[in-house]
């Protein structure tokens, strides 16, 4: 299978891209080449080889989650730089 010029004009228009002439025989190539590189990883033989997830065989190392009381409210906001009732008060981000 290649990619012809037509093809890449198409995908472009899809894309809602514009190119060149110059840019529209660049990606015409390098199409053709991404394609002529997935025929030859077709051409292995993978019979008898397993799908993976990954490549590595460790296992999630999980805790048990457990309930614990949480950090009173005055000693978060001890170290505070600016503070407001019982909430860390900063400055404005969003106008």
């Amino acid at each position: 299978m290649s990619v012809t010029r037509d093809d890449v004009a198409y995908i472009a228009a899809l894309s809602r891209l514009q190119f060149s002439d110059e840019e529209m025989a660049t990606m015409t190539t390098e199409l053709n080449s991404i394609l002529h590189y997935v025929e030859k990883l077709n051409e292995i033989d993978t019979d008898g080889v397993e799908p993976l997830s990954s490549i590595h065989d460790q296992m999630n190392v999980l805790r048990d989650d457990v309930e614990k009381d949480s950090i009173a409210t005055a000693l978060a906001l001890q170290n505070a730089p600016d503070r407001q009732d019982r909430f860390f008060k900063v400055p404005k981000v969003i106008g």
